[in-house]
């Protein structure tokens, strides 16, 4: 009797959650796992603002994908999706094609531009690991070249951030920390650097407890961020962008590091594939099944699961990925074993935003909290994301013990 196979596409929070929970509660001959991922390596999207900024090595966040696997059940192709054919119940690879009995669908988010004119062309995005590596080298060449030029161009020191949600205030912290550090090396008055963040909403973390947000703001506003909230990016050029708080109240800010932080949507396969999505999400069915496909199910940044108290989606986040990777593995087990199948029940268990090493604000089991409270917290999450996915001999090789 030939096996059921599983296709797993996509290796980030949702799918290796999903891959590492199947390969615990499946036998050894019942089911043919396949876990695709572009790279060969999972990636902590939670911290890809420290690399980005520089104040943490891109290699401490990522690790091997067949390292935390069990290779003996669970079969790593590295591989690109192109696109899904439901009907043929097969994957399209640039590599190849691959059928499948059971498929999910977490192939994580892209950059959301909302049709802004030159963002694609002259923004960085913190998209993944490379482009954290590609916005940490683009600005330490802005500072390194400062000082060799006869015309000292000011804007080489100005970073404009676009977004004040959870990326880009945290990048901001990490940011803040590091350009005393660049200042320093290079030789140059930090009072020449600027750091910008234009943010279209009234407020800083739109939905988070206005205290902290003041706090927050304060914290970053005393390290030398300037705040232009309310205030739309126009466009992007090739020499900084063009900011607006109206249709004729426009304004130019030359800077020499433009990165766009202002929004994610789920990814293009999506659509290609002819899932019906908004914004490349997909509104699943309370067992994560995509509607009209009983074989498939889409999870992590891809799927859409609607907050039934405040009747909004529950943001994109690792914890709410990783929640869905673990009620998708045992509903795949119980649809291959005829069981019946559970509703996903997002469990919040607190949500917390870091300004730089040793500070942050959150809400975590109901209490506000702020500073070095906040960020030892913040710690303790991103070291149970790994403990939950490779045990503790991830933890130990990778997880963040500088906690105060």
């Amino acid at each position: 009797m030939r096996k059921q196979k599983i296709v797993i596409l996509g290796a980030g929070y949702g799918g290796l959650m999903t891959a590492t929970q199947l390969q615990k509660g499946m036998g050894m001959n019942e089911v043919e796992i396949q876990l695709v991922n572009k790279n060969d390596y999972h990636y902590e999207t939670t911290w890809l603002h420290e690399a980005s900024a520089g104040t943490l090595h891109h290699d401490r966040v990522r690790y091997n994908i067949r390292d935390v696997i069990d290779r003996n059940k669970v079969e790593f192709i590295q591989g690109t999706v192109v696109e899904i054919k439901t009907e043929d119940k097969k994957v399209i690879l640039e590599e190849g094609e691959l059928p499948y009995d059971y498929l999910v669908v977490s192939v994580g988010a892209e950059s959301e531009t909302f049709g802004i004119k030159g963002l694609k062309e002259y923004a960085f995005s913190i998209v993944n690991v490379d482009a954290a590596r590609q916005i940490r080298e683009h600005i330490e060449y802005q500072f390194a070249t400062y000082n060799t030029e006869v015309e000292k161009k000011e804007e080489r020191l100005t970073i404009v951030v676009g977004g004040a949600g959870f990326t880009g205030i945290e990048f901001l912290g990490e940011l803040a920390n590091r350009v005393p550090e660049l200042c320093k090396e290079y030789d140059i008055d930090p009072l020449k650097v600027k750091i910008i963040c234009v943010e279209a909403a009234p407020t800083v973390l739109p939905g988070f407890d206005p205290d902290l947000v003041n706090y927050a703001m304060a914290q970053l506003e005393r390290k030398g961020v300037t705040f232009m909230i309310g205030t739309a990016v126009k466009e992007a050029t090739e020499t900084g962008i063009i900011v607006g708080k109206g249709e004729d109240e426009v304004e130019e800010i030359k800077a020499g590091t433009v990165v766009w932080a202002a929004g994610v949507r789920g990814n293009s396969i999506i659509e290609k594939s002819g899932f019906e999505a908004m914004r490349g999400r997909v509104k699943v069915q309370p067992d994560l099944r995509a509607p009209g496909h009983e074989d498939v199910f889409i999870i992590g940044d891809c799927s859409l699961v609607i907050n039934e108290e405040i009747n909004r989606p529950y943001p994109p986040t690792a914890q709410i990925a990783m929640q869905q990777g673990i009620v998708c593995a045992r509903n795949l087990l119980a649809l291959i074993r005829g069981k019946e199948l559970e509703a996903f029940k997002a469990d919040i268990k607190g949500t917390v935003c870091s300004l730089g090493e040793d500070d942050a604000i959150g809400v975590a089991f109901g209490k506000k909290m702020k500073g070095g409270t906040a960020s030892f917290m913040k710690k303790m999450i991103d070291n149970r994301a790994l403990l939950m996915i490779g045990g503790p001999s991830l933890v130990l090789k990778k997880g963040k013990f500088n906690l105060l």
